[in-house]
């Protein structure tokens, strides 16, 4: 169970969310929405959002802007995560990793599989870092982006969150451009 230590002050981040579907505008794109919803009541910021295409190059080209913006913490996608033709969103980003993040996709599964059984394998969820910015690639149904976010990300994405979390190791992700 998730421990939050109450004696320490809150600091919220700043997340881009890219709803990756060829057939999604804002006023439909439910996961998008719903990742939304559940980072602002979470008391972190949206700080863009956007749809694109299933298209490597452009989904590349979104995600390294805004792993380049000094305002962006964390970039979380939805959609292109599962086998089709058009589902290249894994493709698009894994390249732009520095590291990755193995456990999210574990962890993911493992909750997945509590709620969709066997049906979760069908999903290419990953998370990985890039310049210091956290970066996870969610499927992109509304179901799949709750249980990451109320099963992952709220928690790691909480400075208060013990035993660790991300938001407290932010400031050395990025040390050894900086020599230290």
């Amino acid at each position: 169970m998730p421990r939050i230590d109450e004696t320490r002050p809150f600091i919220p981040v700043r997340i881009a969310v890219l709803t990756v579907s060829d057939t999604r505008d804002l006023a439909s794109d439910k996961s998008g929405n719903t990742l939304a919803e559940m980072i602002t009541a979470d008391g972190h910021e949206v700080a863009v959002r956007a749809i694109g295409k299933d298209d490597v190059e452009a989904i590349r080209a979104k995600v390294k802007s805004w792993i380049a913006d000094p305002k962006i913490d964390v970039v979380i996608s939805t959609g292109g995560t599962g086998f089709t033709g058009r589902d290249v969103t894994p493709e698009a980003i894994k390249p732009l990793f520095e590291k990755e993040i193995d456990g999210f996709s574990t962890v993911f599964h493992m909750i997945s599989f509590q709620k969709i059984e066997t049906s979760t394998i069908q999903s290419r969820a990953c998370g990985g870092l890039a310049h210091g910015t956290y970066i996870f690639c969610l499927p992109g149904s509304p179901g799949a982006c709750k249980d990451a976010w109320g099963g992952i990300l709220k928690w790691q994405l909480d400075n208060r969150h013990r035993p660790c979390n991300f938001v407290e190791i932010m400031p050395r992700l990025e040390e050894h451009r900086r020599g230290t």
